[in-house]
């Protein structure tokens, strides 16, 4: 009985149920729907590209020229600064303990070069005036005696070696003379001309020394290179701030009265964008929220594409000609960093116009990642 008609109910159930869940799980899964609606071109024919919103005065990262340990901050993000307005500072004791060296060498420099320029001292030259007379009185009186020798008329009365003494007395008086006299004129000529000069060239070096101690000083405080606000802040009191090109800045700062949209346009597009043609930019999750753009610049250099949507139909190995955009900032409420869709209007792609080597085009087909 079991085997005879159970058995088998049991097959032919399991076969209904089989094709019952083949024909179930067979059915269109419907596509999901967007989280939000993506924009709409507003012309027939256009170049559509990915911006970015960066500040009039692009984005500045700005770093320090010497490293150190941060000891004050000024600012705080949205902060509004000057041009030469300081926004932090490095420890700057050890330069000021050198300037404070350098300082004292300069005045010990000056001090030699006004000795130099205060010579001779009122008080040197009676002394040396002194001793000039005292080598002429000398001098006087051995001549007197060599006169009374020689006056003698008996050359018995005295000796020739006696003679021949008091001759040469004679001229060691008058060297003692011309050297006093010398003395005397090297003093009041006052200080060498070239020790003077060594003397100012010894306070110039030492000027410059402070000067660049200073100067040292004056840059452990970082000052904004522009008027305009800050973006970011990533440095703060008792942190290391390093010198050099950071992935990371310090401060990031920008002016911020006109926002800019720089626009990748795919290098495959690059041939129809005219600068003149009208433009117009959606805000991202909003295709509501739009204004005309107006064109500042085009980078002449064609760079690698950065910025991905994740379409996978994206190509990834192009490069991008970047359009500079600006609009004002009480248009739209964005932000610095932000993308946008932005759509330029520009003349349709037909067969005569087809890039050579494009199979796409030359069929009347678009290429991949083209615009409309």
């Amino acid at each position: 009985m079991f085997r005879k008609y159970i058995l088998p109910a049991i097959a032919v159930l399991g076969v209904i149920f089989a094709v019952y869940s083949v024909r179930a799980n067979n059915k269109p899964v419907p596509p999901a729907q967007p989280v939000v609606q993506p924009s709409q071109a507003p012309f027939k024919s256009y170049i559509a590209g990915a911006g970015i919103i960066e500040a009039s005065t692009e984005n500045i990262a700005v770093g320090t020229n010497l490293s150190g340990i941060v000891t004050e901050v000024f600012v705080k993000v949205g902060s509004k600064v000057k041009k030469g307005e300081p926004l932090f500072r490095l420890d700057d004791r050890e330069l000021k303990a050198n300037l404070a060296v350098r300082q004292t060498a300069l005045q010990t420099a000056k001090e030699k070069l006004a000795r130099l320029l205060s010579m001779p001292r009122p008080e040197d030259i009676p002394p040396a005036e002194a001793k000039v007379r005292e080598a002429e009185s000398a001098l006087a009186d051995v001549k007197h005696q060599l006169a009374l020798a020689e006056s003698i008329t008996d050359k018995r009365a005295i000796s020739a070696d006696d003679l021949n003494r008091r001759r040469y007395a004679v001229q060691v008086a008058e060297a003692r003379v011309a050297e006093v006299k010398s003395n005397l004129a090297l003093l009041k000529a006052g200080s060498w001309k070239p020790d003077i000069e060594i003397a100012k060239a010894d306070i110039a070096a030492a000027g410059a020394q402070v000067k660049a101690t200073e100067t040292d000083i004056e840059r452990l405080t970082v000052r904004s290179p522009i008027s305009g606000e800050i973006l970011q802040l990533n440095v703060r009191p008792g942190e290391y701030a390093q010198a050099g090109v950071l992935a990371k800045p310090l401060i990031l700062l920008g002016n911020l009265d006109r926002l800019h949209v720089r626009v990748d346009v795919d290098e495959n597009e690059a041939w129809r964008f005219k600068k003149d043609a009208p433009a117009i930019a959606f805000v991202r999750g909003n295709r509501e929220l739009k204004t005309p753009i107006k064109f500042e610049r085009v980078e002449p250099y064609v760079v690698p594409k950065k910025s991905l949507t994740g379409d996978s139909t994206e190509r990834v190995d192009t490069r991008v000609m970047q359009a500079i955009y600006s609009f004002d900032r009480s248009q739209l409420q964005v932000f610095v960093g932000q993308q946008m869709d932005v759509f330029i209007e520009a003349p349709p792609v037909t067969a005569s116009v087809a890039t050579p080597g494009n199979d796409k085009d030359a069929k009347g087909g678009k290429p991949e990642g083209a615009g409309k």
